[in-house]
């Protein structure tokens, strides 16, 4: 199978698994991606997801390039950007956190992957970026220029695309793209999987507030009453506020 998906202990395994291809993306896998962001577990039991490649050599090297060589309308070119940016908005708003535990090349789509994702780790043989200016001479959507733009800022984004260059790890970390950076691909899955049960204790409407503001304000948006009464007005809040008077752990429910 090209994306295998696993559940241990709360949290979701998402492998994308083609190795011989350093795990581009087929559509099918665009697909099925979005089909477990929007629904991690039919009964909730899932409280984190990692996303990661098969193999060190790449998280992924961005949609499989046979997959363009039927583009000849103006429709299949914005076609595919809408595609995209179903599955990328699916990743965004997913329920639970999301991880990108990337090792190797994370370039094109795979790395519009790892931008929607809510926090990105890293191997140290990590390289990313958009070389799409010396490949295929195509562009990004106004949408991923804006969550580039959002992540690094626009002076970084058009050095990034102009000059086609795969920063790597340290340099991604520097400029924001990554969170941490870990010294091989064993170390990457370890923090992978203790920043996942890390995050999966923590209380989830908070988690998914978060989430839901950030992206809306990358969109403009001012709206916030409706996360603001879900939360304050939840049993968790309730809870967190008797557990913290009681000097305990909350006991988080999600509602």
């Amino acid at each position: 199978m090209s994306i295998l998906y696993d559940i241990k202990d709360g949290i979701g395994w998402v492998t994308l698994n083609r190795p011989e291809a350093r795990n581009a993306f087929t559509f099918e896998m665009y697909d099925r991606l979005a089909e477990i962001c929007a629904s991690p577990s039919s009964d909730g039991s899932v409280k984190a997801l990692v996303i990661t490649g098969a193999g060190e050599r790449a998280f992924g090297a961005g949609t499989d390039i046979s997959l363009f060589r039927d583009f000849r309308k103006d429709e299949d070119a914005l076609r595919y950007e809408e595609r995209m940016e179903v599955v990328l908005t699916t990743i965004e708003t997913c329920s639970v956190p999301t991880i990108a535990a990337i090792a190797g090349a994370c370039t094109g789509g795979a790395a519009a992957v790892a931008v929607a994702c809510d926090l990105r780790i890293a191997a140290q043989n990590a390289v990313f970026g958009f070389p799409i200016a010396r490949t295929l001479g195509n562009c990004l959507s106004l949408a991923n220029y804006g969550r580039l733009v959002a992540m690094i800022g626009a002076g970084r984004v058009m050095d990034l695309i102009l000059t086609a260059r795969l920063v790597d790890a340290e340099t991604a970390k520097a400029i924001g793209l990554v969170s941490e950076v870990a010294p091989d691909h064993a170390a990457l899955m370890e923090r992978a999987s203790a920043l996942a049960q890390t995050l999966a204790e923590h209380a989830p409407l908070t988690i998914r507030a978060t989430k839901e503001a950030l992206r809306r304000l990358r969109q403009g948006r001012r709206d916030d009453q409706d996360f603001i009464v879900q939360c304050f007005m939840s049993e968790d809040f309730r809870e967190g506020l008797e557990a913290f008077l009681a000097k305990r752990k909350p006991n988080w429910q999600g509602r």
